[in-house]
């Protein structure tokens, strides 16, 4: 039987991470076992630990690779709105503020489908998110100051960054909050989004 080579190994323990990133971001990472996350990625139970020591291992990977990807998006956001921060801040809120990533937490981002996981996994699960969040609040407040320089209005880091933390947080919060009544009151859940997208586009 042929040796496994490195890019295979490599694009197995990607496919271990997007399949255990679909299901933990879906059902928390307590509603998945390896054994269903290994099939999802069409291997067997045992390959499992030729790639992670432990589940806690893979969860960590899948922090850090859904903060990493949706910091990503961030980052093209604003380089498709390079005279704009204000431009660039609004079509950030408009796409995480949205039906489909209520509806589709397994392809979301990891800030909201795994900020209860996080807080429940130990001190390693929280560092790893909160990497990701000081990854949002740097990119928020970099936008932030860009938007008051472009409108030459006073602005210093420090009211910066708190004005960055505020507009993440709501933005988080209003997602949890949307698919927490999602199936019993699609109004109210349509109605959390629109809310939060109107006031958050508004300071």
């Amino acid at each position: 039987m042929p040796r496994i080579t490195q890019e295979q190994k490599r694009r197995n323990r990607e496919k271990i991470v997007d399949a255990a990133g679909a299901g933990f971001r879906s059902r928390g990472i307590d509603g998945v076992g390896i054994e269903e996350v290994m099939k999802n990625a069409g291997m067997t139970h045992g390959g499992f630990y030729n790639h992670f020591t432990s589940k806690e291992a893979l969860a960590l990977e899948v922090l850090h690779e859904g903060f990493t990807s949706s910091l990503d998006a961030v980052a093209a956001t604003r380089a498709a709105h390079p005279r704009s921060a204000r431009a660039a801040l609004n079509g950030i809120v408009d796409d995480y503020l949205t039906t489909t990533h209520r509806d589709h937490p397994e392809s979301g981002c990891a800030s909201a489908a795994l900020v209860s996981d996080a807080g429940r996994h130990g001190a390693a699960a929280q560092a790893e998110y909160r990497r990701g969040l000081e990854g949002y609040f740097a990119a928020f407040t970099e936008l932030l100051l860009d938007r008051a320089r472009q409108s030459d209005a006073e602005l210093d880091p420090a009211a910066a960054r708190e004005h960055a933390i505020a507009v993440f947080s709501q933005m988080v919060g209003a997602l949890v909050l949307s698919r927490a009544v999602a199936d019993a009151e699609p109004a109210l859940s349509d109605e959390v989004l629109t809310a939060n997208r109107r006031q958050l586009k508004r300071k």
